[in-house]
């Protein structure tokens, strides 16, 4: 997918439909001069309805089409019969799509299954017919309800990332190099800082003929969270990674107070984020020899407080397999 294509954002305005009319109608019939109401009930507005899709990776089908209108239910007519309802809209969307009221910023529901069918905006009901009003006292009502109006509603639809492994970094910090390796994928890369605006996703190539999903997120600087550099843009798609493997160069001034910086930052937007699974890599490293790399391991063992850590080199192609081991066994625990 290219970057281009890539659409996580989207506002649109969504729109029920309305419910139809009950009919006012009285029977009439050869040798039956009084038959009495039987007008029927109203179809009721169609509904708008998300349905997940495994198949999509994307919101690039609304980034046109920024209006969704269901169908009106049909009036009642005579003999009972009830008016057909209205057509509902189904809009298939990625798994781990967020929908907020626009107005409000305010969580409406969440997709993460596929085939999960929510109903976002209900259809108006429709009206009863005539025939529900008789009574002794009233035995040829001329009347009925009116279908009720449907809803409309702006939205804004996010979409958060489902990975099993989440790229966390710095700019610049090898992380669309190491998803380049380690999968299919092909993220641009270039010696300068924010060269992945977008997610990039790769699927990892296992033993056995297993996988498992990596992500690319854009680069986190120091005060992200309060919306610095790409701020939230690129934070909300952390949260649905199941393990974050921070990156850091080894040729990094303070590769602790680096990693100190990456967690702050997760965990200001968010605390629940502390609590995944992580994992610290020294990318860069085909650039040390093993005594440095032993000096480094002695400083990192007190600066990463006990983290898990471990020295790669996606150029050099050095640790990448005990890497992919390492993290398999974390998301099979």
């Amino acid at each position: 997918m290219t970057e281009g294509n890539f659409v996580d954002y989207v506002k649109m305005t969504v729109s029920s439909g309305n419910g139809g009319k009950g009919s006012v109608h009285l029977h009439r019939e050869k040798y039956i001069t009084k038959g009495g109401p039987d007008g029927g009930d109203g179809g009721r507005g169609g509904h708008i309805i998300l349905r997940g899709n495994k198949n999509l990776w994307t919101l690039l089908n609304y980034k046109v089409q920024r209006h969704f209108k269901a169908g009106h239910g049909e009036h009642g007519s005579k003999g009972r019969s009830t008016g057909a309802d209205g057509e509902d809209v189904f809009m298939d969307v990625p798994l781990g799509t967020v929908v907020r009221d626009t107005e409000t910023n305010e969580i409406v529901l969440e997709v993460t299954e596929h085939g999960e069918e929510v109903i976002l905006l209900k259809g108006g009901l429709g009206g009863r017919g005539n025939w529900h009003f008789k009574s002794s006292t009233n035995q040829t009502p001329r009347y009925a309800q009116p279908g009720l109006p449907g809803e409309e509603m702006q939205i804004t639809l996010e979409l958060k990332v489902l990975a099993d492994v989440g790229l966390v970094g710095f700019p610049n910090a090898g992380k669309s190099t190491l998803l380049s390796v380690l999968t299919s994928a092909k993220p641009k890369i270039a010696d300068y800082e924010f060269t992945t605006l977008k997610p990039n996703l790769g699927i990892v190539k296992y033993r056995d003929f297993q996988s498992f999903v990596m992500a690319d997120i854009p680069g986190i600087i120091e005060g992200a969270a309060e919306g610095k550099g790409l701020g939230h843009y690129f934070l909300r798609h952390i949260e649905r990674n199941a393990t974050l493997l921070f990156l850091i160069p080894a040729d990094s001034k303070d590769i602790g107070k680096e990693y100190r910086i990456l967690l702050d930052e997760l965990k200001r937007y968010n605390p629940e984020l502390i609590d995944k699974e992580r994992f610290v890599v020294i990318s860069k490293s085909d650039m040390l020899d093993d005594e440095l790399i032993a000096e480094m391991s002695a400083e990192l063992d007190k600066d990463l407080d006990g983290a898990t850590y471990m020295f790669i080199s996606s150029v050099a192609q050095q640790g990448l397999q005990e890497l992919k081991d390492k993290l398999w066994q974390q998301l099979n625990n």
